[in-house]
């Protein structure tokens, strides 16, 4: 057996895994208390708050000509 064919996924392997890993989130979603559930999301917040901060001014800009900006400017 090649190294490669022992770590290959079979089909019923990959359906196994996805049973169990859908097994892993449903017992997350019963156990984590709502004060977790609330710093994880206030974690996501926190990091794309930023990000959106940035990105979305940046792309808008690349993306509107300049034409178009010095009309809005004038109104």
């Amino acid at each position: 057996m090649t190294p490669r064919r022992q770590y290959a996924m079979s089909s019923a392997n990959a359906a196994q895994f996805c049973r169990l890993w859908s097994d892993h989130v449903d017992s997350l979603d019963r156990h984590l208390s709502v004060n977790r559930w609330a710093l994880a999301a206030l974690t996501v917040v926190l990091i794309a708050y930023p990000i959106a901060r940035t990105m979305i001014p940046t792309v808008l800009h690349g993306m509107v000509p300049d034409v178009v900006r010095a009309v809005l400017h004038l109104i």
